[in-house]
């Protein structure tokens, strides 16, 4: 089937795309001898993951235990959790996953990992962790000044195990340009550094140093500290991404495909994809760059402004050669909460349908009651 007899909406993943951007991260990672373990909540695919680990990735990042549970089934021997946890089911399920595989939760308070030792403790197993560092994002993670500290109110938890410590520079995405990037890169990479140093002078062993994120990758992965990096958006790329210079209109692999069903004034399109497929991301962390939800590919005159929950309003600047009935092609914003809309990803190659993937750990995919 021809790209062009679709029914809309549908999310289209380029598959040229997604190929070539795994490929660009993972030679990226072997030049700098470094282990690639993408973060998996960009596409919650077991078949991209596949794909992730069949060119060199040896773990993965989690955004959600059932992402973690995702790879435990698929087999995989490294796999990391990207928050803490604090609720008996969900420690019952780091328990399951630890029997299982080499699965390491991040912490970054004293309550929840005595929680988690405790019932390590009963299990009679010891649950591995990296310590959260701080690197700017103010979300997670302990001020590196205060790392040693908290590290040895961990090391008398003897049901768990320290492999060594972890940050996400996610404040990255308050960048507006491609310019400002690296003094977030400068945020990750020094904090780390120190970190890593007041952790060797206070006796610590440190067999990981992990961190990522997709704008800072490129000159994060040199660094002589970490040796893990967790990408995740790469694999899609999106509006957010152009609009720092770290990906081209070619690169973004994950596209709405909608068609303009009216036109109701002379500077107005409405087309059959709103927020259930675009999502109301406007830049995460205060991105200011971003105008309105999306690109529209090979039509810069056009504007989604704005969304109801199944169509969107396009705003025409300039002339235009678009008609009711035409098909356009929408980058979202953030790739990651597209992916996460969605059921399954339509794969498209060289303008033919050819395959559907599922998205196997969409939301909260598995019956938990």
């Amino acid at each position: 089937m021809k790209k062009e007899n679709l029914k809309t909406p549908a999310i289209l993943l380029n598959m040229n795309a997604l190929k070539n951007n795994m490929r660009v991260y993972q030679e990226m990672c072997n030049e700098n001898k470094k282990e690639l373990w993408p973060m998996i909540k960009t596409h919650k695919s077991k078949k991209l993951m596949e794909m992730q680990l069949e060119i060199g990735a040896t773990g993965a990042l989690c955004g959600t235990l059932d992402e973690c549970e995702m790879c435990c089934e698929m087999g995989m021997k490294k796999i990391m959790y990207a928050y803490p946890v604090a609720s008996k089911e969900n420690i019952e399920r780091v328990i399951e996953l630890t029997k299982k595989t080499d699965f390491i939760i991040r912490l970054d308070n004293l309550d929840g990992a005595k929680m988690i030792n405790e019932m390590a403790e009963k299990t009679g197993i010891v649950v591995s962790y990296t310590i959260i560092v701080d690197s700017g994002l103010h979300r997670f993670g302990v001020l590196v000044d205060n790392l040693v500290e908290f590290a040895d109110q961990l090391k008398k938890l003897k049901n768990l195990k320290l492999r060594g410590i972890s940050s996400h520079p996610g404040h990255v995405y308050g960048a507006t340009c491609e310019t400002e990037i690296q003094k977030y890169v400068d945020d990750e990479c020094q904090t780390l550094s120190k970190a890593k140093e007041l952790m060797i002078d206070a006796g610590y062993e440190l067999e990981y140093i992990t961190s990522g994120s997709t704008p800072t990758f490129s000159e994060a992965v040199k660094d002589k500290n970490i040796n893990v990096l967790h990408p995740g958006n790469y694999v899609f790329l999106d509006s957010i991404q152009l609009s720092i210079k770290k990906a081209e209109v070619k690169d973004c692999a994950l596209t709405v495909y909608a068609t303009i069903i009216s036109h109701p004034s002379e500077d107005l399109f409405i087309c059959d994809a709103g927020a259930k497929c675009l999502g109301l991301d406007q830049g995460a962390h205060g991105n200011s760059s971003i105008v309105g939800f999306g690109t529209v590919i090979g039509h810069p005159e056009l504007i989604v402004a704005g969304l109801s929950e199944e169509v969107g309003k396009l705003h025409i600047h300039g002339e235009t050669n678009l008609k009711v009935g035409d098909k356009i092609e929408i980058i979202p914003n953030h790739s990651c909460s597209t992916a996460n809309l969605c059921s399954f990803y339509t794969v498209v190659d060289n303008g033919e349908v050819v395959d559907s993937i599922p998205v196997d750990v969409r939301g909260n995919s598995f019956k938990r009651i």
